[in-house]
């Protein structure tokens, strides 16, 4: 029986059980992850290898440098996590990936070490939806949550409101027209002269300032949910350039705070709005900007007064980690949505 019969036969035989344990594998970017994930909702092991130091002194991640650096690390991850599970590859029952979006070269990587291991192994391969990850992991920190639900993806290359409908099954209701959330933290940070990754500085900074002491717009986009940042880092930006160009400090926690202030009011305002118009009653959030605090302080006092359940992932299970596309990939075995062993990286993937 050749590999592409055997692992059709085995995924007919996992579907009509309900049941499977996953070992994942997650390389989009600047992390080498791997985590074993049984029936989509519980994780047995993770581990996360990051990158962080490596990039810290260029202000970025750099793409060549991280695809090497995932070469080194993937098998030594994987082992990691088969060890802390106490299992072996027989134990698992296939082997999912993230084919996309993310850096090409860092994908491959990924795609290329989990082919290995379905082959090798004779297990299915599973390809998932990086971004689809993100929604996942919801279905890790709430047992109980169920389709249908409105998600907030924000994360440092997306900034997505997305209607989940069913497992996998998603409509999109808006989306960043210009810069993404992440990307814009990332980037204000940078103007405040704190070090990489600044998303998270920048949330920390923040706690120490006023958050009206500067006022930045909110931009009004053509679509109802559609988002706008660049217009709110470009004001931050003129606004810490005229002050050093005066010889004037720069107050750099009364910035952050209102920077951030401005970007949560606009991504929570709209992530709500939506939820109320299309009739959700749960709203999720998803991504790595799905850690900050000010995001979450101001989703939840929203969703409260709007009579919303908000569900929201441990900041462990926001940024990028395999656990979540472990998830993700138990549902698609469950639709029988496996690949062949052709399966290749693909950079731009949309989620709809």
């Amino acid at each position: 029986m050749n590999y592409e019969q055997s692992v059709r036969e085995q995924t007919e035989k996992l579907q009509a059980a309900g049941h499977a344990t996953i070992l994942a594998i997650e390389s989009s970017c600047d992390e080498t992850a791997a985590a074993i994930v049984r029936d989509g909702r519980e994780v047995v092991s993770s581990v996360i290898s990051s990158q962080i130091p490596l990039h810290a002194m260029y202000g970025g991640v750099v793409p060549e440098i991280a695809s090497r650096k995932h070469v080194e690390s993937v098998d030594p991850v994987v082992d990691e996590c088969l060890k802390k599970a106490d299992m072996t590859l027989a134990d698992v029952d296939a082997i999912a990936v993230t084919y996309g979006p993310g850096l090409v070269g860092a994908l491959l990587i990924g795609v290329s070490a989990a082919k290995a291991l379905a082959y090798a192994a004779g297990k299915p391969l599973i390809p998932v939806n990086h971004i689809e990850g993100h929604v996942s992991a919801n279905y890790i920190a709430h047992k109980d949550l169920e389709p249908p639900f409105v998600c907030l993806v924000a994360s440092g290359g997306h900034s997505h409101i997305v209607r989940v409908d069913d497992y996998g099954v998603y409509t999109l209701l808006g989306q960043t027209m210009d810069d993404a959330a992440g990307e814009a933290f990332d980037k204000a940070a940078r103007v405040l002269g704190l070090p990489y990754p600044g998303g998270p500085l920048l949330d920390k900074l923040s706690r120490e300032g006023n958050l009206h002491a500067l006022k930045l717009p909110h931009v009004q986009t053509p679509g109802r949910y559609d988002y706008s940042f660049s217009g709110l880092k470009t004001a931050l930006i003129n606004t810490v350039h005229k002050l050093r160009q005066n010889g004037q400090d720069v107050p750099a926690a009364d910035i952050a705070a209102s920077f951030q202030h401005a970007a949560v009011e606009l991504l929570s305002d709209k992530a709500v709005l939506a939820a109320k118009e299309s009739g959700a009653k749960i709203v999720t959030l998803a991504g790595g900007v799905a850690s900050n605090s000010g995001l979450r302080n101001t989703m939840n006092d929203k969703c409260q007064k709007a009579g919303i359940r908000l569900m929201m992932p441990p900041p462990v299970l926001c940024t990028d980690n395999a656990a979540m596309i472990g998830s993700a990939a138990f549902y698609r075995l469950m639709r029988g949505e496996i690949a062949g062993l052709d399966l290749n990286a693909t950079p731009s993937l949309r989620l709809v």
